[in-house]
């Protein structure tokens, strides 16, 4: 549709810098600062104006947005000049996104944020703040992890362990760790080379990584949670300001100290989004005193009811919760926007039908899906399931990024075992592997009574941890599909595949929600595919 707004020839001329479009009802934003962004859509909610004629009257023309220094309309702006500008001008911003909206207005700026050389353990951390954040981390199944710098790997050197008794066990602990991996690299490549021997129409490039993410995948296991990788993260500015918060208080320094150097980055490109994350301002100071009060008292009452003994942990998936009458409540969510119902009149006739009746209902849900990307209707999120899971760390790593869901995990521990990869078990490598496993157990069981905490950069990724997992049935569906496939990890893909089984077994209504999980092993080169795919693509480009 065309748009109402009409512009002169001079207004034209500065607006189309900044929108795809002058003419229609729809159009982008570009070449626009976070901040500017952020305080234009939240002024835009209380005003008559267009969002084009907003930007002109309100910014470009008001000399308190200080908007062509820090839009970089005078041309040959610095950096430095542009971050000057932005503070200048952040009392109009900070007035702005006070006084037209709530804490969801820092919805409507974001930024990209680098986080470089840090732990696995604080990864992880970054990655459990779950919404209005997208972080993509460095790949141990595509990248070696066996540089070094300067003569040495790549680990975290936590400060409380290297100023501690523990020092040099913690060092020797972690070279040890890089060296078995790096030496299991050579042998294992040539063992899948005649296990899995290239195929004459087989694309040499194609076939070279996967038998590289095979490998990898075996070894991953032998990485310490110390070890260094690399992320990067876009997020909003309301999530960018609660990792912060979190971050701050957390016991770990290099979590602390994330969190710092994250505010500093972050409070130079979108600093009215990011200043209630400041150490010195009231909502920061308040929130540090509700969450050490919070945990103090939680751990007084865990120390006080959990000291009975109970079943000792095996390794392994178990649906612990679940509602056999969800089904019913899923068949009349289904009818409900098609109809003029009562949602809970609704309810309460499909309480009456037959199971044939039923049936049918979800199954007019899902029948038409063609593949897994094809997402099902939102009444399957009246279903709800909880998994106590144990598996190793590197699992959880991968099954941790779904974010839409309730999660939760325990310390990294050496208590429950380990995982060993078939592929190298019976050999010379397995001797080599278990080895390590165990310097690391000890290592980890002299440093964990004094600092139960520091003591997981010590933990290989091959060791079980517990979590749960607290999902819907929709978000379930889409993690079982997704993590079967055979391109997956074989410790993940056991896990989705148990989740739906086990799913299946508790209401077999539901069975047909996962038409589209693996449940095959796949013995072979899982990413061979995949990889064939990627190449096919580039030869057509």
């Amino acid at each position: 549709m065309q748009s109402y707004e009409e512009f002169s020839e001079s207004q034209v001329k500065i607006l189309q810098h900044f929108v795809t479009n002058i003419d229609s009802n729809v159009f982008v934003l570009r070449n626009l600062p976070e901040v500017i962004k952020g305080a234009l859509f939240s002024r835009y909610s209380r005003s008559s104006l267009g969002l084009r004629s907003l930007l002109l009257k309100e910014f470009i023309l008001n000399e308190e947005t200080a908007f062509e220094s820090i839009a970089g309309m005078a041309g040959g702006e610095e950096a430095s000049d542009q971050v000057a500008a932005i503070h200048k001008a952040q009392n109009f911003y900070d007035r702005i996104l006070d006084g037209y909206g709530d804490d969801s207005i820092g919805e409507l700026g974001g930024a990209h944020l680098a986080i470089e050389n840090v732990s696995m353990l604080a990864v992880k951390a970054v990655q459990d703040a779950r919404i209005g954040g997208s972080p993509l981390e460095k790949s141990t199944r595509y990248i070696y992890f066996d540089q070094k710098v300067n003569g040495e790997y790549l680990f975290y050197k936590e400060p409380v362990l290297m100023t501690s008794a523990y020092r040099d066990l913690y060092v020797d602990t972690c070279n040890m760790l890089f060296d078995t991996y790096s030496k299991l690299i050579p042998p294992l490549t040539e063992f899948m080379e005649e296990k899995f021997p290239k195929e004459e129409n087989t694309s040499k490039v194609a076939y070279g990584a996967a038998l590289r993410a095979k490998v990898l995948d075996c070894l991953r296991g032998l990485l310490p949670a110390s070890a260094l990788t690399n992320m990067g993260v876009y997020g909003n500015g309301r999530f960018f300001e609660g990792l912060i918060r979190k971050l701050n208080v957390n016991n770990l320094v290099e979590l602390q100290d994330l969190g710092r150097q994250s505010y500093n980055e972050l409070s130079s490109v979108i600093p009215s989004f990011v200043r209630r994350a400041d150490a010195n301002h009231k909502n920061q100071v308040d929130f540090v005193r509700f969450f050490e009060s919070m945990q103090e008292e939680v751990k007084v009452v865990t120390k006080q009811h959990c000291n009975f003994k109970s079943e000792s942990m095996q390794p392994g998936v178990k649906l612990i919760e679940f509602d056999p009458d969800d089904v019913k409540k899923v068949a009349a969510a289904t009818l409900y926007a098609n109809s003029n119902k009562r949602l809970s009149d609704l309810r309460d006739y499909c309480k009456k039908l037959s199971k044939e009746d039923i049936a049918r209902i979800i199954d007019a849900g899902c029948n038409s899906r063609e593949n897994r990307r094809h997402k099902s209707p939102r009444a399957l999120e009246h279903a709800a399931f909880t998994f106590e899971i144990m598996s190793d760390f590197g699992c959880y790593r991968d099954l941790h990024r779904h974010r839409i869901l309730t999660q939760e995990r325990q310390l990294l521990t050496c208590g429950y075992g380990y995982f060993i990869p078939p592929e190298i078990v019976g050999s010379e490598m397995e001797e080599q592997y278990r080895s390590a496993m165990d310097q690391s157990k000890k290592a980890y069981d002299a440093i964990v009574g004094e600092l139960p905490e520091e003591a997981q950069y010590v933990v290989p990724m091959a060791f079980n941890m517990p979590w749960y997992f607290n999902l819907n049935l929709r978000a379930l569906q889409w993690i079982c599909e997704l993590r079967s496939s055979p391109a997956g990890h074989p410790n993940y893909r056991y896990i989705a595949q148990e989740m739906a089984k086990q799913v299946c077994e508790a209401i077999p209504e539901f069975e047909p929600i996962f038409r589209f999980v693996d449940y095959e092993g796949h013995e072979e080169l899982g990413r061979l595919g995949q990889e064939e795919k990627k190449v096919e693509k580039l030869k057509q480009s």
